[in-house]
């Protein structure tokens, strides 16, 4: 079922102009985004909290509200509410110096650094796709990838929230067959979580511990749907290759022990990322490569 062309501005026959606005408006999302990946594993922790009470009859815990929207982000070192001025992507972190504007404590560079990915993936994406449903769409792709490749960073955590959400409109886009026919979809999410539940159990028998949490599962399954079963393959060798390098710099950059563990959601991110941008280019190399071998 095909989609109609996507209603925009004339001003957006311009490639040039239409990347600048997708650009500034990743960096808005970006923005959005250190808010997602700072306090949605907190509010995950106050909902088991609150459940275990309830498990354990213990009477709930008074809290106050704690979302997306509310309390307004604040200095965690004064407490200084940061106004709208001082909440412009890039551009703020830049005239402030990194610092609070109160206290003068440094705002770490991570800030910064997610609001220039969100609007550079979103630049890609319109550069990649033109003016389509397809550039859109992929931008809120690549921008759950996002939030959740720093969230795993931080706390070895892929919040069913955003994998499934993921997987579930991946499979709504490919109704309209927007990145992968509807069939190969739904195999790619099928094939991609058993791929790694099987690997989970197959190391889990042999060293008897855990090698990776079910978040891994749910997230390739979510990148088969979103680009098909035959995405699988180059997604699960490019994360792989991203690991191993990431692992080894880490180990001589920070003296990381290789019994320390390392989350895998990222590098599968990277890797659907990558796929994205270059799916087709990557299955005609297997493809090649199988046949001289």
């Amino acid at each position: 079922m095909p989609l109609s062309p996507l209603p925009l501005w004339p001003l957006f026959d311009y490639p040039l102009i239409l990347i600048i606005c997708a650009v500034v408006i990743g960096l808005c999302i970006g923005s959005f985004l250190n808010v997602v990946i700072y306090r949605l594993p907190k509010m995950l922790e106050r909902e088991w909290n609150r459940q275990c009470a309830e498990l354990r009859g213990e009477p709930l815990p008074e809290e106050s509200t704690y979302n997306l929207a509310i309390p307004r982000s604040a200095c965690p070192t004064c407490g200084h509410k940061i106004t709208a001025l001082e909440n412009i992507p890039l551009l703020s972190w830049l005239v402030l110096r990194g610092k609070c504007a109160q206290c003068q404590a440094p705002i770490s560079t991570r800030y910064p650094f997610v609001e220039f990915l969100g609007g550079l993936l979103a630049g890609l994406a319109f550069w990649h796709f033109g003016a389509s449903w397809q550039a859109v769409t992929a931008c809120l792709f690549l921008w759950t990838l996002l939030a959740l490749t720093f969230i795993d960073f931080d706390t070895q955590l892929l919040p069913d929230d955003l994998t499934l959400s993921l997987l579930w409109a991946g499979l709504i886009v490919n109704l309209f067959g927007l990145f992968a026919p509807l069939a190969s979809a739904v195999i790619g999410a099928i094939v991609g979580y058993l791929i790694l539940w099987s690997v989970y159990w197959a190391f889990k028998l042999l060293r008897g511990k855990e090698g990776m949490g079910y978040g891994d599962f749910k997230l390739l399954a979510a990148l088969g749907a979103w680009l098909g079963w035959t995405a699988l393959l180059p997604i699960i060798l490019i994360s792989s290759v991203v690991g191993v390098v990431i692992g080894i710099v880490l180990m001589i950059a920070r003296g990381r022990d290789h019994d320390t563990p390392m989350p895998f959601g990222p590098f599968l991110a990277i890797a659907g990322a990558i796929v994205l941008f270059f799916k087709s280019h990557l299955i005609q190399w297997l493809h090649l490569s199988s046949l001289a071998f």
